[in-house]
């Protein structure tokens, strides 16, 4: 397979005052064409920015990213801002949906932004949100407002779909229908998946898993079994 997005030697440093934090401290990892990756780690492990530089939000202090074999850090802010909003899309812990728009609009919103998007009442199906579409934020539970946001993050058929904690404020049985979402695009786009949590159980449904430990790959997994979202153990 494709390799889609390599990190190398990536380093992150932080400067707190006179303090210097070394949230990442030379990470070496590559992702694959259509492959379902568990980042896995503790808060302040560095999971998050790793997410966020891959996606373009942040940059590395030294080291390079890879998208399909180009350093994302040597183009002009025109083209990142393109690979951002079309080469990749993000899902979060907290929705950021627009509060001023339905599900449909916000999903809709989305598609507009890229130049082969999916259907956004096709999503609304498979997330099971048709009848909640003329709804806003505030008139949905938090489960719906995930599975909404993911769909909203899926509309512009992005080659690389970063989750950061997507289930972290959910429920057991919520998390478990947002992670099947995200393991239905992976299989039926044949898209590449990437989620950081800190829940060790997610791992069990992954092509492979990364453990980041003090800004570092501490370990790597591939399993050979993935399980459905339903047998996840939490």
């Amino acid at each position: 397979m494709e390799t889609v997005l390599e990190l190398k030697n990536l380093t992150r440093e932080y400067r707190m005052g006179e303090v210097v934090v070394h949230a990442l401290q030379g990470v070496d990892l590559a992702i694959r064409e259509g492959e379902f990756v568990v980042i896995l780690g503790p808060s302040g492990s560095g999971k998050s920015t790793i997410l966020n530089i891959a996606g373009g939000i942040d940059s590395p202090t030294k080291g390079q990213v890879l998208y399909r074999g180009e350093d994302i850090g040597a183009w002009p802010e025109k083209r990142l801002t393109a690979y951002r909003r079309k080469a990749v899309g993000f899902v979060f812990q907290f929705y950021n949906l627009m509060q001023n728009l339905t599900a449909l609009e916000n999903i809709t919103f989305s598609a507009e932004l890229s130049g082969s998007p999916i259907s956004p009442a096709e999503l609304l199906e498979k997330i099971d949100m048709t009848d909640r579409a003329g709804h806003f934020p505030a008139q949905m539970s938090g489960g719906q407002q995930q599975r909404v946001a993911i769909a909203r993050a899926i509309a512009k058929n992005p080659d690389l779909l970063l989750c950061d904690e997507p289930t972290g404020a959910l429920d057991i049985s919520t998390g478990i229908s947002v992670l099947k979402i995200l393991r239905d695009f992976n299989k039926d786009y044949g898209k590449t998946v990437v989620i950081i949590t800190h829940n060790a159980g997610i791992g069990q449904m992954a092509d492979r898993v990364l453990t980041i430990r003090d800004g570092l790959v501490a370990g790597e997994m591939v399993n050979e079994s993935p399980v459905s979202p339903e047998e996840v153990v939490w």
